[in-house]
């Protein structure tokens, strides 16, 4: 890791060449400097993208070694083309599109849109890569877990919809996700490890998109108050690329309140950490997506 009191950011990405790394949602935003960030550093990397023509479009000029697969988290049936597809081993796999505060939304296997999107897609995507993947999982949170529940009794929200709660189940889920899925690593004696990051508050086309007039502020406070992008991806980017990073990690920016700043280990809250509802969580997953892991 970056000596203590240094800044990391994207020169102190270490050499990527030999390595393949996934980035779900590169076509903008975070995933989208991440990816060309590691393509840069040498490794090849797999844009995988709902638009490919909007990917590809994104990543043209950059520099390295990179393609873009068409990739739809909202559709199980694309989740799995997308790892039946993909040769070879991937030595990381990046869990970074996502869904902020949509209305109310159905994904083609009828999930609730941002638990389907966010969580239930990677978490297929994730099992179903694992038995290839060589070195980590980065799975993307946000400060915005703090106001998640895991409604286990409902988790798609068939009753009383609150698109900023659903957000925030979702990024919770993530997190407990990327612990659970340590923790099973560990137990398996793996050497593959698994870990969250969250962006703080970065200026990505996340915002704006709740359809009510909630949009219009958030693009004034954007403005006002977010870090660019590429200050936004520097968690996902040392989660991803950091050599000595212990499995479990949980990276975010270093300034006040985790809004914005340089990448560092913080912490979560303390219903991240529960084992119980992280293990109940996970079997609900399996049965939804009717996906098994296998480490």
């Amino acid at each position: 890791m970056t000596p203590s009191g240094t800044r990391w950011t994207s020169a102190d990405i270490p050499d990527q060449a030999g390595r393949t790394i996934v980035v779900t949602g590169a076509n903008s935003g975070l995933g989208l400097v991440t990816a060309r960030a590691l393509a840069a550093a040498g490794a090849r990397v797999v844009c995988a993208c709902r638009d490919t023509a909007k990917g590809e479009a994104a990543m043209a000029g950059a520099p390295g070694t990179w393609e873009v697969r068409p990739l739809d988290l909202a559709d199980l049936s694309s989740v799995a083309k997308f790892a039946v597809d993909l040769a070879g081993p991937v030595e990381v796999l990046i869990n970074n599109a996502g869904l902020m505060a949509v209305p109310l939304q159905r994904t083609a296997d009828g999930f609730e849109m941002q638990f389907g999107t966010n969580h239930l897609g990677h978490f297929a995507l994730t099992a179903q890569l694992l038995p290839r993947i060589t070195d980590r999982v980065v799975t993307m949170s946000s400060f915005m877990h703090r106001i998640g529940r895991i409604r286990l009794d409902d988790l798609n929200w068939h009753r009383g919809y609150r698109r900023w709660l659903a957000y925030g189940q979702s990024k919770l889920a993530n997190l407990m996700f990327a612990y659970e899925l340590q923790h099973r690593l560990l137990a398996a004696g793996s050497a593959v490890r698994s870990m969250a990051a969250h962006p703080g508050y970065a200026s990505t086309n996340l915002q704006g998109r709740t359809g009510t007039f909630q949009d219009g502020l958030a693009t004034l406070f954007t403005r006002a108050v977010a870090q660019s992008a590429e200050m936004g991806a520097l968690p996902e980017l040392y989660a991803a690329t950091v050599a000595d990073l212990p499995g479990g990690s949980y990276i975010g920016p270093g300034g006040p309140g985790e809004m914005r700043g340089h990448p560092r280990p913080v912490g979560s809250t303390g219903a991240s950490h529960d084992r119980a509802v992280q293990r109940e969580l996970w079997t609900a997953s399996e049965q939804l997506t009717g996906v098994q892991f296998s480490a």
